[in-house]
């Protein structure tokens, strides 16, 4: 159907495409929900939604209501869960389209699951995928500008994540819960939207928090949780989940079990690390496509020496980024080795010049192998130094022009080039 739809779209002029994609949209997201009976009236449905974060924060959400034993259905980024039963997702696309969504709470709804757990997107807000969907609650983690050129301004951005709090204040449901970080500057549109309840977090729930290698150690409900995953940005994320688990009538002590077993989200400050293997330096790999999730991630890694592997998407979007990106990295990096990442239609060494002039203080290394710029870092990697190869996380693909997909792991690939450099 993708492939059909990519087709037709280059006969169609834009003006009239654009005018007509809303209500080919509306008109699919309504279809969907009558031939899946409306299955979100029979279920509880939490949403979480910002620029950054929404996987991580989904992923502790789960973690902390399997904790207390509920049975859940996750769709995010990431992967496809219902149960016991758990895929990737390999779609390309946070929230995918032609009545999978629908189809998704139906089958958890079947399976009889206490609740389902939605990672939303400007993208599926833009094209109506949250549309017939009645929300119980929505997480909301932060907004800063993405995706501009694809929405035509960040104030529309925006708007498209308004939507999805606006879905919210609609609901059938007899009760609304909103969950908002407060110190994001964009909370108090998000708290405009009538609900039940709200509840906002910020960092000053967290009591007095250590960071350190070992993970993220803070309070929360009078309980000390010590989560092994790394950085400020993930204590963030799990306030925010903690806060809407509580909301929801989980114990503290659950939510300290559950995020304190959550060990690994992949491809979000993924460690790569061989087993029976001498390997004294960190590899790592996250899907930081931003320039505030790319100094966020860096600034967790501060006091090693960072070999970082960047790129940027082609295709139209957001151009404007690539120096922005460029900078983070020339602020942050040690070395930086730029590469191939998702180029779509585009030339990607135009892609690559297009971020040069962020580099002021570093000297960079391109090699539009992606493999092999992989490599590279890895063999470039000291005791105690950290490579950060960033842009992808759970990619499936590099996208290339026409539809092309080449299958992509940076986490399998990362695993193999260490392989061969520790086995020399």
């Amino acid at each position: 159907m993708d492939e059909i739809l990519r087709r037709i779209k280059k006969f169609i002029p834009k003006n009239l495409f654009d005018a007509l994609a809303p209500i080919y949209h509306f008109g699919l997201a309504f279809l969907g929900a009558l031939i899946y009976r409306f299955p979100s009236k029979h279920i509880a449905i939490i949403a979480v939604t910002g620029t950054k974060g929404k996987s991580s924060t989904s992923e502790m959400l789960n973690a902390v209501f399997e904790a207390d034993e509920y049975k859940t259905a996750l769709l995010n980024t990431i992967r496809f869960k219902i149960g016991g039963n758990s895929k990737p997702n390999t779609r390309k696309m946070t929230v995918p389209g032609r009545f999978f969504v629908q189809k998704f709470i139906r089958q958890a709804v079947d399976q009889k699951c206490d609740l389902v757990i939605l990672e939303l997107s400007s993208e599926a807000a833009k094209q109506f995928r949250h549309k017939f969907i009645d929300l119980d609650a929505l997480i909301f983690t932060n907004l800063s500008p993405e995706h501009i050129e694809s929405h035509g301004s960040f104030e529309k951005y925006k708007q498209a994540k308004l939507s999805i709090a606006k879905a919210l204040s609609k609901s059938s449901k007899p009760r609304t819960v909103l969950v908002v970080n407060e110190e994001d500057k964009e909370s108090p549109a998000f708290l405009k939207f009538k609900v039940t309840e709200t509840y906002s977090f910020s960092i000053k729930n967290a009591g007095l928090y250590t960071m350190d290698d070992d993970g993220v150690s803070f309070t929360f409900r009078n309980l000390t949780i010590k989560s092994p995953l790394r950085g400020l940005f993930n204590l963030y994320n799990m306030l925010g989940a903690a806060t809407c688990a509580s909301a929801f009538g989980v114990p503290a002590e659950k939510i300290k079990k559950g995020l304190e077993n959550l060990s690994i989200i992949k491809g979000r400050v993924e460690f790569v690390k061989l087993e029976n293997k001498k390997q004294d330096f960190d590899v790592v790999v996250d899907y930081a496509h931003t320039s505030g999730s790319l100094s966020e991630l860096y600034k967790t890694f501060e006091g090693k020496k960072k070999i970082c592997v960047l790129g940027n998407t082609g295709g139209g979007r957001d151009k404007w980024k690539r120096p922005e990106m460029a900078k983070v990295a020339d602020e942050y990096c040690d070395e930086v080795i730029l590469t191939n990442e998702d180029p779509y239609d585009e030339d990607p060494k135009k892609i690559i010049e297009d971020m040069l002039p962020g580099f002021v203080k570093r000297k960079v290394t391109i090699i539009m192998n992606r493999r092999e710029a992989i490599h590279e870092a890895i063999k470039r990697a000291k005791k105690g130094d950290a490579v950060l190869i960033t842009g992808k996380g759970t990619d499936p693909y590099i996208m290339g022009a026409d539809g092309e997909k080449q299958p992509w792991s940076d986490e399998k690939v990362a695993r193999e080039e260490l392989e061969k450099i520790l086995t020399l």
